[in-house]
This record gives structure tokens, sequence and C-alpha cells, in this order.
């Protein structure tokens, strides 16, 4: 399936349906009086967030929305039917922006979330509606009300709980692929992830959702390389894991780099737990790797974990970092109760 994260689209709810202008005949009543039925509403335009979506592809495809034109009145007071509404059905994470893709509209976070984007026109009045002790035998009747027409634009922002980031080769999608069952595509050359993926990792019990964003390279806030788009897909995470592969001559300026185009992109991403790794640590010998870990903790401010995905080296610490800066932030937020030590002291392994 392709990827998609983002969509323009035009939506139109129905119009209401027109009243209706009769008078009512029957034999031996010789003054029936008026009996125009009102018009039928026109259906809504909804948006909802629904299970098994992690892309837009479907709005490539179809771009116009309309709900259906309500029902017009008739005879012996008889009201049209309501028009049939529509619904966008999208992946969760999704936002909602007004035709300058920068009014939110709404932001849909839970799968079942519902938001009515457009509000059908109402039906108008049928003759009887009008009818008053002097004017007995009114002759019109209200059109219905027009309904409303926009368009948007729909960007989606995947729900993880973390988030690799990098530059490209650092080993993120190795490192997805062996501790997830996602398969993403791995080579030796750059750039080879060209769209996010997820997967679900698992340590101590607790499972956690993990994304993988294409590369980033200097420059990548001004649109060099892929860029920067992708990062959207890391803003809602609790924690980053930033791998910084040990190839690299320099790893300290390697760091710093995917920090500058973390604090250039903004929305606080640059300020969101970090935890930072060395990866690919099968190719080194004892004494580079010591270097460039000492390098690598001397830019990062803080301690560095030593991995290596293939060799499955490092694993079950940086895996459990993860997982206890995730369950620390969900306490903090209050979505998650403070644990009573029943975890305390575990040191589970874990398998891959």
């Amino acid at each position: 399936m392709k990827f998609l994260d983002e969509a323009k689209v035009y939506i139109r709810s129905g119009d209401g349906g027109a009243g209706s202008v009769s008078f009512h005949h029957e034999k031996y009543i010789e003054f029936g009086g008026p009996d125009g039925g009102d018009g039928g509403r026109g259906g809504d335009v909804w948006v909802e967030a629904v299970e098994g979506l992690n892309t837009l592809i479907d709005f490539r495809y179809q771009q116009h929305f309309k709900g259906a034109t309500g029902g017009h009145g008739m005879g012996r007071n008889r009201t049209g039917a309501n028009g049939k509404g529509v619904t966008l059905k999208v992946p969760v994470g999704t936002q909602i922006f007004e035709e300058d893709r920068e009014t939110l509209i709404c932001d849909l976070t839970a799968v079942g979330e519902r938001y009515r984007l457009a509000a059908g026109g109402n039906g108008g009045f049928g003759n009887a509606h009008f009818k008053t002790s002097t004017n007995q035998a009114p002759r019109w009747a209200n059109p219905g009300l027009e309904g409303e027409e926009k368009t948007i634009w729909l960007k989606l922002k995947l729900i993880a709980d973390a988030g690799l980031v990098g530059l490209p080769n650092a080993g993120k999608s190795t490192f997805l692929a062996t501790v997830t069952r996602a398969r993403p595509k791995i080579a030796n050359y750059p750039f080879t992830t060209l769209h996010p993926n997820l997967g679900v990792a698992s340590i101590h019990g607790r499972e956690f959702v993990l994304a993988d964003i294409p590369g980033l390279i200097e420059g990548a806030h001004e649109g060099v390389g892929i860029g920067d788009r992708f990062l959207g897909h890391v803003e809602r995470t609790r924690v980053l894991l930033h791998l910084v592969s040990s190839m690299e001559e320099d790893v300290a300026a390697v760091y710093r780099t995917v920090r500058h185009e973390l604090q250039a992109y903004g929305h606080e991403l640059a300020d969101k737990h970090e935890i930072v790794a060395l990866s690919q640590i099968d190719i080194l010998d004892d004494e580079t790797l010591a270097e460039k870990k000492k390098a690598l903790e001397a830019a990062s401010g803080g301690p560095v974990f030593a991995i290596s995905a293939v060799a499955q080296k490092g694993m079950t610490d940086v895996l459990a970092a993860l997982a206890e800066t995730i369950r620390a932030e969900e306490v903090r937020l209050g979505i998650a109760a403070p644990e009573r030590g029943a975890d305390k002291g575990r040191h589970d392994k874990w398998e891959p």
C-alpha cells in the first residue's frame, strides 16, 4: 500500500428540500386548507477516525464528497426525507485544516472520534406552516437552504510512543525490523526509507509503538534531501531514539547536525525526551568503540547506549530505557497510574 500523509479534499453538504404548496382536496370538504409539507434536511459531511488505516491514499482517487439533497415536501402534510450524509474515514492521528493549511478544524486522536465538517441545509417550510387566522390560504412555501461547501486539507501525523531519528543509513530500519514485526525496506544506500513505518515493540511485559521516519541530512529544514516533511510523524511521540552510526568518522558532528534540524523544525520537537544510541557497533574494535562513545557522550551531554541490531547487542537496555521513559511521561500526563513496585528489580531479557 502506498503511503500518503497529505490530501486536499472538496466537500459540500446537501441542500435542504423545498417546501410544498398544496391544498387539501377531498369529497364533501369544501375548504380543506393548505397541507403542503416541509422539505427534508440536506445530508451532513462528517469525518471519522477508524482502525486499520495508516495512510490517506484513498483520497488520491476521490477528492470530492457531497451530501445528498433533502427530499421536497409533498401534499397531505408529508415531509420530505432527510438527505443521506457522507463520512470521510481517516486514520487515527489525522488533522483537518482549512484551505489556508494553517487554521486547524479538528484533530482526531482516538478511534471512533467524529466531527461534522459541513452541516446540511435546513428544509424549507411548506405552505401549511404559514397558515394564520387572517391568511388561511397561503400560496407560497420556502425553498430549502443551501448546504455548506469548502476545500479542506487532511494531514496525517502517525500515533506512536517513540520515534527513531538520525541520518540516512544510521540503522533505524534495521532496528525497527529487529525489535518489531515491521518489515521496512533495508539497503546499503541513502534514503532507503521513503515513508514512515510503524511497529510494536515489547519489553518487560510492556508494549509500545515505534515509528521510523526517513533520515535527516544537513539542510533538511530547507528541503535538502527528502526534507523534514516527515518529522510531523514523531511530533506526538513521548521520546525520541536518536541513532548515530558508528561508521561515521565524526559522530559528534553527526549528532549535532540532526539536533540542529530538529530545532529548526520547531513544534517543540527538540524539547522531547531523547535517548542517544551508537548503532552498528559490531564493525568496531573495543578501543575505537570506546573513543566514539566518549565523543558522542560529550556532544549529547548524557549517557549513550552502544547497540547492534544485527548482532543483537545492547538491545534489551535501550528498549527498557524507551519503555521506562514512555511510562514516566504517561504518569506525568495523568494517562497512567504510578506503579507500586510491581516491576522493580526486574531484568527480563528482550527476545527477538
